[in-house]
């Protein structure tokens, strides 16, 4: 187990999803990218009486001037604070350095993400394995990505390249490497959409489905359209149970600020009081409907007792 004692309402991924995919909606895993940003995520979480998932990735720690345990220190402050008390997940999302998720672990990160989709296979693989043996360990959830999931702004991950998840292989790498969750590659992006729009792989997502039982999760949530996200989490036998949203939570902050350069994270937490509960109510408010009308999520905090 991690060093970190946590709360009863922090719940490791692996737990999270099994509720989620046996009630038939998904958890919204908000990237709030700045520390004083998990604040507003916490609070509409709440409010909405909806399960959560915190996270960032490797790529925005370092882009945002942030350790996993700064992130992890604000994150449990808040749920203590704020009074938090609907299940939440602190999950580290896409990172290729087994140093960086020792580092989240020992902070009290819940669930951990290695990417090792840029990698063959069998590379892919072990090195999936290795991660998901090292979290397992330690009572910690593992997600790792199979294909390649695309990106227009590059704060996630560094790649643009997009190879949809074959079936076939993400049954051989999900024995061959014991994750609880797979992010999968089927038609959405990282980012903003700027001249491709999303159109969710149905069939593929239902191929992966019907040949391996593991929990599915869908990246680059922000921007696609709720019809075809209901649709991607309604699939008959189980359909996505995790969805990214990152890129959203972000416009959201820098509309209501009257900017259009992101900060870091000193910066955000330099903002005077007017000017950072401004953007947390745009943040706060952004979380809510994607709960509401996005995710399916509103209300069903309460199943969690019945699980």
């Amino acid at each position: 187990m991690t060093t970190r004692e946590r709360p009863s309402n922090v719940y490791t991924l692996k737990q999270a999803l099994e509720v989620a995919e046996k009630h038939g909606y998904a958890i919204g895993s908000f990237s709030p990218r700045y520390t004083a940003m998990i604040t507003p995520v916490l609070r509409a979480a709440q409010k909405m009486n909806s399960p959560a998932i915190v996270q960032i990735s490797s790529k925005e720690l370092e882009r945002y001037g942030i350790t996993p345990k700064q992130f992890a220190d604000e994150f449990y402050a808040r749920v203590a604070s704020e009074g938090i008390t609907v299940p939440l997940v602190l999950h580290l999302d896409h990172t290729k350095v087994m140093s960086i998720i020792e580092q989240a672990v020992e902070a009290g990160f819940t669930s951990v993400m290695i990417d090792a989709s840029e990698s063959p296979l069998q590379e892919n693989i072990e090195r999936s394995k290795e991660a998901a043996d090292y979290a397992h360990a330690r009572g910690v959830s593992v997600e790792a990505e199979l294909g390649m999931i695309g990106t227009t702004d590059f704060v996630e991950t560094d790649k643009d390249e997009e190879l949809y998840t074959d079936p076939k292989e993400a049954q051989v790498f999900v024995q061959g490497t014991g994750v609880d969750a797979l992010a999968v590659s089927c038609g959405t992006a990282h980012g903003v959409y700027m001249v491709k729009q999303p159109k969710i792989d149905y069939e593929r997502l239902q191929a992966i489905r019907k040949l391996t039982p593991v929990h599915l999760v869908l990246h680059g949530g922000s921007g696609v359209p709720a019809e075809m996200m209901a649709a991607a989490i309604s699939l008959p036998g189980g359909g996505v149970s995790k969805v990214n949203i990152a890129t959203d939570l972000e416009l959201s902050l820098l509309g209501a600020l009257g900017r259009t350069e992101r900060m870091t994270n000193d910066e955000c937490a330099a903002l005077d009081a007017e000017s950072l509960e401004r953007g947390r109510a745009a943040v706060e408010a952004t979380v809510a409907d994607k709960i509401a009308n996005f995710l399916g999520s509103a209300g069903k905090a309460d199943r969690f007792a019945l699980r």
